[in-house]
């Protein structure tokens, strides 16, 4: 038969004396200290959030003293003393929970009380846990006790929100702050557990256990728990097993996510979350696990130098370091803001993945991040986002420019000039083709076709330069009516001028965009037809760029800004 008096864990194991307690050392220390000298405070105040041993501490430090028999200023546990408060048997030590005894009254309870002398041991000792609950009259009964109290009195306060005791309290009392525990020294008492309870547990389900209770001791071993309750009977505690219990996903799964939305794939990460939700997993814990693996990220983006201030594993830790180097610090701060506000609407919120998959879009399409983006109830108040936004498409364009152009000037080393890449089919479309679209919308590889020839320019005179003028007045019109739009993107990065021969003079910024017209026959021969039947004359071109900025040396005149002539465009 099962045992009906089951304990919890965080129960059972709680710690009876300083020895047992762990993480707490320089409290522990202080404490014993005051204990073996005699020079015990009247009233102390613990604070930290939940589970991190305040309540722990303060009842091992009543039995310490009034212990019969104290070792190094921790309790015994054999006395009648020790063993009367591990009871809850003592009457010297009172343990009030202020969330549910939080008025005056229940405070002038305590002070008559105080006025009697302890009828077993030293010290009469009360412990009020969550004293911040307390109102202000009970603040104001319980201060003229903490001013003056009667020697054999002593108060521990604890709270997890010592910004809400008021400023004469705090300073009648000794501070001592329980921060969040270390994720090593979690697992190291949850291994202490598992053996002590005979369980059968990997490291690395033990570690993201630790890591999972978020500081907390007590939320450690409440989990542990549950994951032995799961597990009861089926051999070893996996690392998989835990993620299925508490919901979660593994590591590898956020590179991917994060990997999607930084290249703006939105139906890969899309489809992981899709994925994620199709396995039960819980969208919440997902939320929140991924933006502490952003926020990795972004400390290692910032400086490879904090990788030994993250709690990851060595693999894990090469992973995210891969990951960190792909990101700008921008786009992790976006993404970090993104999901911060999406944490907050889905706590509440009844379609939890509608709202998810919002979140994902917008961060694959930063375009979505413009006016009126703070309005938007997914976007968080604090910072700059529209800002982020900006800078995140700004990447992603030059990224793509990057690629493109390595592209090109690979493809144009390979066909030796702009025969090899007209010929090719990939990279930039020549001017006036369009890709052929699949029938039915099924993913089919178009056959090949033959390409075209160019259009042949008909016999006309030479343009004169009075003829190269009316072009550059005229050329915002030229350049609205170009059919080719490919054409038309390269020449408005062009500056106009009257080359030293009478010809036009197209100076590009960059070697890229001469270069489309320069090694490429067909767009040269388009464009300047296009010219042709517009003019009705043979209008000579040259095309340059300005090497990394200097200024252009050749000798032309800048007709922009000289002269303002209208040119007759033929329909």
């Amino acid at each position: 038969m099962a045992d009906t008096h089951y304990l919890a864990l965080y129960r059972k194991y709680r710690p009876l004396t300083f020895e047992d307690v762990r993480g707490r050392d320089t409290i522990v220390r202080t404490l014993k200290n005051q204990i073996v000298s005699g020079r015990i405070g009247h009233s102390y105040l613990f604070c930290g959030t939940r589970g991190t041993g305040k309540t722990t501490i303060a009842k091992i430090f009543a039995k310490a003293v009034n212990c019969e028999d104290p070792q190094d200023g921790s309790p015994c546990g054999h006395c009648s003393s020790c063993l009367a408060i591990a009871e809850n048997a003592n009457l010297n030590v009172v343990e009030m929970d202020a969330a549910s005894n939080n008025g005056v009254d229940d405070i002038r309870n305590i002070i008559d009380q105080v006025s009697y002398s302890p009828t077993q041991g030293r010290y009469r000792v009360y412990i009020i846990d969550e004293v911040h609950m307390l109102s202000t009259p009970a603040f104001n009964a319980l201060l003229k006790t903490l001013e003056e109290p009667p020697e054999y009195a002593i108060f521990i306060l604890a709270t997890t929100e010592p910004n809400r005791l008021p400023v004469t309290i705090l300073s009648r009392c000794q501070r001592y702050d329980f921060g969040r525990l270390a994720p090593d020294v979690i697992a190291g008492r949850l291994r202490e557990v598992c053996d002590m309870e005979k369980l059968d547990a990997e490291d690395k389900a033990i570690r993201y256990i630790a890591s999972a209770a978020d500081g907390s001791m007590r939320d450690g071993l409440s989990i542990l728990d549950q994951c032995n309750a799961f597990n009861y009977g089926q051999g070893t505690l996996t690392y998989e097993k835990t993620l299925e219990i508490l919901g979660a996903v593994d590591t590898g799964v956020f590179s991917r996510f994060f990997r999607a939305m930084h290249t703006g794939d939105a139906a890969t990460a899309l489809g992981i979350l899709s994925e994620i939700l199709r396995e039960g997993r819980e969208i919440m814990q997902f939320v929140t696990d991924y933006i502490w693996y952003l926020r990795n990220l972004m400390m290692l983006n910032a400086s490879e130098k904090t990788a030994d201030m993250l709690d990851v594993s060595a693999d894990n830790l090469a992973q995210m370091l891969e990951d960190a180097r792909l990101a700008e610090l921008s786009e992790l701060i976006r993404a970090i803001r993104i999901f911060s506000a999406l944490q907050e609407q889905i706590r509440y919120a009844a379609n939890r993945r509608i709202l998810a998959e919002i979140a994902v879009i917008r961060q694959c399409t930063p375009v979505m991040d413009g006016a009126g983006a703070a309005e938007d109830p997914l976007e968080p108040r604090a910072g700059d986002p529209v800002a982020d936004a900006l800078k995140e498409r700004i990447r992603m364009l030059e990224e793509k420019l990057q690629s493109d152009e390595q592209r090109v000037s690979e493809m144009i080393r390979a066909g030796g000039g702009g025969q090899g890449f007209s010929q090719t089919g990939q990279g930039y479309p020549q001017a006036g083709q369009r890709q052929a679209q699949p029938a039915g919308g099924a993913a089919q590889q178009a056959a090949p076709q033959a390409p075209q020839e160019p259009r042949k320019a008909p016999e006309l005179p030479s343009a004169i330069p009075d003829d190269v003028r009316r072009v550059v007045n005229g050329w915002s019109r030229l350049l609205a009516a170009l059919p080719s739009s490919y054409l038309k993107s390269l020449l408005q990065k062009a500056n106009l001028s009257l080359g030293g021969g009478g010809q036009l003079l197209l100076v590009f910024p960059n070697r890229f965009g001469a270069d489309m017209f320069n090694l490429n026959e067909h767009n040269r021969t388009e464009f300047e037809n296009y010219l042709s039947e517009k003019t009705g004359k043979r209008v000579p071109v040259e095309y340059k760029f300005l090497d990394k900025g200097n200024k252009f040396t050749d000798n032309y005149v800048d007709l922009q800004d000289v002269i303002r002539m209208e040119i007759e465009i033929e329909d």
